[in-house]
């Protein structure tokens, strides 16, 4: 989806829009990525790196384990816990070293790895595409489900299309969450009046009860972080474009076929555009407009708008709800976010980490 252009584009844009809507309307939507979170948070009780009686967990590492299993189950149908979940994580992530390298198919190097890696996972999904059909109707209710009641796509295309919602739904997602917590570590008011947040929407809730879209809205600080760090953090930085005819813009002239680059960091971190661009200041955003504008496009605009910006706040937004109430956390160390050549962090992130008494 992300080269193909103009009919091709539009029918499968409209593909990813059914997999964000068939999410949404699930009634275990939201269910599903607090029971993920839940999961991924409560299995750091007793997770040390030798480091006395603090537990030390690589931050983008958990991060990505609880991206993933959420694109996995909205996609695939899939839960954490079986088997084939972790084994197409493995494989994803080789996949992803590589997807980006020079492309010189010499075993050993990232472009063969990732190459073998992706046959891997195209082998695995369609085993779970011919078992659903043998099993015949599903009522999993997953995005699957769409696409194999689809005739517009061959059973080559549907596949390559669930590797591109995997892909959608995981890295920067996942790396979303790791700018939150990084910029958040850093920033002591913040947190605090995030977890103040977090702490009167649970008040009002039952013992174990489970948060629901009405509790989300109420999350109105915690999105003022979650634009800050997609503007601060700058997860994509630039997309690849081409001038189909000659553009004007403004006094240039951009003739057709020339290549063009919209960077967006240079959008986000312009001082004319956004005040003290250069800190982190999440009380810019109260009173604001949380969409889209000319000066902030983290997830694109017009007709490539990523269809799935929404679900990433959601994610971002809970796992931050059960991180603040269980657990106080500092960064170990000096990491930063580098981008070589997507944005990651070159240590992985550590933090410290600490149980609250009382969990929630």
């Amino acid at each position: 989806m992300l080269v193909v252009l103009g009919e091709d584009h539009k029918r499968l844009r409209n593909l990813a829009l059914a997999l964000v809507t068939s999410t949404k309307l699930k009634p275990s939507y939201l269910g599903d990525i607090e029971k993920i979170a839940l999961h991924i948070v409560g299995s750091w009780h007793g997770k040390s790196k030798d480091k006395g009686r603090v537990n030390v967990i690589a931050f983008c590492e958990e991060a990505r384990k609880f991206a993933f299993s959420v694109i996995v189950k909205q996609v695939l149908g899939l839960s954490p816990e079986e088997p084939v979940t972790a084994m197409i994580l493995e494989d994803f992530l080789a996949f992803m070293k590589g997807l980006i390298s020079f492309p010189l198919y010499i075993p050993g190097t990232p472009y063969a790895k990732a190459v073998q890696a992706r046959e891997r996972i195209s082998s695995t999904v369609k085993g779970i595409i011919e078992e659903r059909r043998n099993a015949g109707s599903s009522n999993k209710g997953d995005f699957l489900d769409v696409l194999l009641s689809s005739n517009e796509l061959s059973d080559e295309e549907k596949v390559s299309f669930v590797l591109d919602s995997l892909l959608g739904g995981y890295e920067t997602t996942s790396l979303l969450i790791s700018m939150v917590v990084y910029f958040l570590g850093q920033s002591v008011q913040d947190l605090e009046l995030v977890k103040r947040e977090h702490e009167g929407i649970r008040s009002k809730k039952e013992k174990d009860e489970f948060l629901s879209s009405e509790d989300y809205k109420k999350m109105e600080y915690t999105q003022h972080v979650i634009n800050e760090a997609l503007r601060c953090g700058n997860i994509v930085k630039f997309v690849h474009r081409k001038a189909l005819k000659d553009v004007r813009y403004k006094e240039y002239l951009i003739p057709s076929g020339w290549k063009v680059l919209p960077v967006f960091s240079a959008v986000h971190l312009n001082p004319l555009l956004h005040g003290n661009a250069q800190q982190f200041q999440p009380c810019r955003w109260e009173g604001a407009s949380q969409g889209t504008s000319k000066k902030f496009t983290p997830f694109g605009g017009g007709p490539r708008l990523c269809p799935g910006s929404e679900l990433a706040k959601v994610e971002a937004a809970f796992f931050l709800h059960h991180l603040v109430l269980n657990y106080r956390w500092r960064i170990d160390g000096d990491d930063i976010p580098m981008a070589y050549p997507y944005v990651e962090f070159q240590r992985g992130l550590p933090i410290e980490i600490e149980p609250l008494c009382s969990e929630s």
